[in-house]
């Protein structure tokens, strides 16, 4: 008998444990409460501090959950099962996401701080007058080497990886169309080529930079790269960012013949519920000093140009993370592709992986 009332007991807390979880499940999804935002973002992308400040300044409390690719955030929304009010997918993304019918337009009477922002990153081809988003930050794609084997300001163009002398000394970061995009702006193609031909052509390339190539990786070539573990590496701007913090011996390099100038924006899924935190925090996030807060905590440029004039002049006027005007013209932002593109980019890319 005592033995059928523990088990009673048991599965009776079971069933509290259970109902308590969904309950704050639900709560999370913005059934139970008006005074949360959902935050559906990449992993370490906003300065704590400022979800501190945010909450204790308007009372609306922000749940933040994370995703590690675009495509992971689109599939998740476009499941609905979560109701996300706020996310921060990147320019083509934004475009896939308008054709799918996953975006609310911005209410932009309800908007503060659009003005603060700098006239070249609004209004790009991605969302027409800026309809369905908000930049939250830009970046590039670019070289990373150590002054340590590599003489200082000897690699400044994409095809100086290939020679012989960085043998086994390259780290990649694991992107099928950051690879694939080098490789076809070192042949003067565009980033954005639908052609199979052009495409094969990089692929035949990369191929050759095989024995240079020390490691296709993800997030540990920071670490890599900090500890001294290889010459050169192929990253994003703010990756770079958190390398040169932690080795004085690195440089970050954007090739002038092309690369990938990114944006990534804040937008509103139509899963949102919570209308009035998510403005009251695009306008919290759009303010100069907290958005120049971020910029200092994340690593990556502020398109808030009020914001980039409160920090500090080393970062202000870094030439690696805030590129000159001629070199932004030779940039390219990626566009969203068809599957059958996006198939064989992918393609080609794993083709040169298993080559490797």
């Amino acid at each position: 008998m005592k033995k059928l009332i523990s088990a009673i007991i048991g599965l009776l807390a079971v069933c509290a444990l259970l109902a308590f979880g969904a309950h704050n499940l639900q709560a999370s999804s913005g059934s139970n409460s008006s005074k949360i935002l959902n935050l559906y973002t990449w992993g370490d992308y906003i300065d704590p501090s400022l979800l501190t400040k945010f909450q204790k300044q308007t009372g609306y409390h922000v749940n933040v959950e994370t995703f590690d690719s675009n495509e992971a955030m689109f599939t998740k929304i476009k499941q609905g099962g979560t109701s996300y009010d706020l996310t921060v997918p990147s320019d083509y993304m934004i475009e896939k996401m308008k054709a799918a019918k996953l975006l609310l337009p911005l209410d932009k009477k309800r908007l503060t701080g659009m003005q603060n922002y700098d006239p070249r990153f609004m209004n790009l081809a991605f969302d027409r007058h800026n309809k369905y988003s908000v930049p939250y930050f830009w970046g590039t794609l670019g070289i990373i080497y150590n002054d340590k084997f590599v003489q200082p300001g000897s690699i400044q163009h994409w095809n100086q990886l290939w020679q012989k002398k960085y043998r086994n000394q390259i780290m990649l970061i694991d992107s099928a169309r950051d690879v694939m995009g080098f490789a076809l702006a070192s042949n003067g193609q565009s980033m954005n080529t639908t052609k199979p031909a052009t495409l094969l052509a990089a692929r035949n390339k990369l191929n050759k930079l095989s024995p240079n190539v020390k490691a296709v990786v993800a997030d540990e070539i920071k670490m890599y790269m900090i500890q001294n573990e290889a010459a050169i590496a192929v990253d994003w701007s703010g990756e770079a960012a958190e390398m040169l913090a932690g080795n004085s011996h690195l440089h970050y390099v954007v090739p002038t013949e092309g690369s990938n100038l990114w944006f990534d924006n804040l937008v509103i899924p139509k899963t949102a519920k919570h209308f009035k935190a998510i403005y009251a925090f695009l306008n919290f996030m759009s303010e100069p000093q907290n958005a120049a807060k971020n910029a200092e905590y994340i690593g990556y440029a502020t398109p808030n140009q009020k914001a980039k004039a409160l920090l500090p002049k080393a970062i202000r006027n870094d030439r690696q993370f805030y590129p000159d005007n001629r070199t932004i013209s030779h940039l390219q932002i990626y566009q969203d592709l068809s599957p059958e593109l996006v198939g064989l980019y992918n393609d080609r890319y794993l083709e040169f992986k298993m080559h490797h």
